[in-house]
C-alpha cells in the first residue's frame, strides 16, 4: 500500500513540476521554436535573447521592485495585525467577542469580486487610492489569517505561561511580544508565506487600482506584454520565470515553519 501511495505522490509531484520545467526551458527558446511540432522539451539552440528583450524593452525591474516591496510590507503588517487579533480572540474575554468573531469568519464566504466595487468607491471617496497605500491596506487583516492565529494561540499558548508573565510584572504587550510571539513562530511562518504569495501574485485588485504603467505590479506588467501586438509569448515566459524567484525564495526560507504551522491543527494535545 505504501508503494502505491509513494508512486501516486511522485506522479503528482512530477505533474506539478513539469509546467515549471517546460516554462524554464521555453524561456531560452526563440519564438519560432515555441510551437514547433513535435514539441521538444529542451531548446535546440538555447538563447538569452528573450531575457535581453525583456529588460531592454520593458520596465521589468521596476515592476519587480514594486511587487516585492508591496508584498514584503503587506506581509509584515499582516503577520503583526493577525497575530494580535488572533491572540485577543483566543485569550481575552470581552462583550460581543463571539458575534464579532463569527461576523469576521463569515466574511470568508464572500467572494472578493462582490466587494471590489464598494471597496474602490470607499477608498476613492476618502482619497486613499494612491497605489502604495491601496494595494496594501485592504489585505492587512484577512479573516483567514486571524482565524489561523486564533486557533494556533488556543493550542500553543497555555494560560499558565501568560499568568506567570503577568505575575512577574510584564505588561500585556510585553507578554505578547516576548512570550507569545516565540511560541507562534510556526504559524507566523505559514501566515507569512500565504500572505506574501497572495499579495505578490494578486492581479484583479491592482488592475482596478493602478492606471499608471510606471506603477504596474509584475502580474499587470506581464499581462501588458502578453496583450501587446503579436503576443510576446517568449518574453512573457522569461518574465514569468524571473517573477517566480521571490516566491520560491520565500517558500524555501520558511518551509519548515510552513509545514509545522499547517500540520499543527492535526495534532491534539
Amino acid at each position: 500500500m505504501r508503494h502505491w501511495v509513494f508512486a501516486a505522490l511522485t506522479l503528482a509531484a512530477l505533474l506539478w513540476v513539469f509546467p515549471l520545467v517546460w516554462a524554464l526551458s521555453s524561456s531560452f527558446k526563440p519564438r519560432s521554436d515555441l510551437f514547433s511540432y513535435p514539441p521538444r522539451l529542451l531548446p535546440t539552440e538555447p538563447t538569452v535573447e528573450n531575457y535581453h528583450n525583456l529588460f531592454a524593452g520593458y520596465s521589468f525591474l521596476q515592476w519587480f521592485l514594486v511587487s516585492t516591496v508591496i508584498a514584503l510590507i503587506a506581509t509584515a503588517v499582516t503577520v503583526l495585525v493577525c497575530s494580535l487579533a488572533g491572540f485577543g480572540f483566543a485569550k481575552y474575554s470581552f462583550r460581543g467577542k463571539d458575534a464579532l468573531f463569527n461576523t469576521m469568519f463569515s466574511s470568508l464566504a464572500i467572494p472578493f469580486a462582490v466587494i471590489i466595487v464598494p471597496l474602490f468607491i470607499m477608498l476613492a471617496k476618502t482619497g486613499l487610492t494612491q497605489p502604495l497605500f491601496a494595494l496594501i491596506v485592504p489585505w492587512v487583516a484577512p479573516a483567514f489569517g486571524i482565524f489561523m492565529m486564533r486557533q494556533f494561540c488556543e493550542q500553543a499558548v497555555p494560560d499558565e505561561i501568560l499568568d506567570a508573565a503577568r505575575i512577574d510584572g510584564a505588561s500585556e504587550f510585553t507578554t505578547f511580544w516576548r512570550v507569545v510571539l516565540p511560541l507562534l513562530r510556526p504559524a507566523l511562518g505559514a501566515l507569512a508565506v500565504w500572505s506574501f504569495l497572495n499579495t505578490y501574485n494578486n492581479f484583479l485588485w491592482p488592475l482596478i487600482i493602478v492606471s499608471d504603467p510606471a506603477q504596474y505590479t509584475l502580474p499587470l506588467g506581464l499581462q501588458s506584454i502578453f496583450g501587446a501586438e503579436g503576443r510576446q509569448y517568449d518574453i512573457v515566459l522569461a518574465g514569468s520565470i524571473l517573477a517566480a524567484v521571490p516566491s520560491i525564495v520565500v517558500f524555501v526560507a520558511l518551509r519548515k515553519q510552513l509545514i509545522e504551522g499547517l500540520s499543527a491543527g492535526a495534532v491534539k494535545n
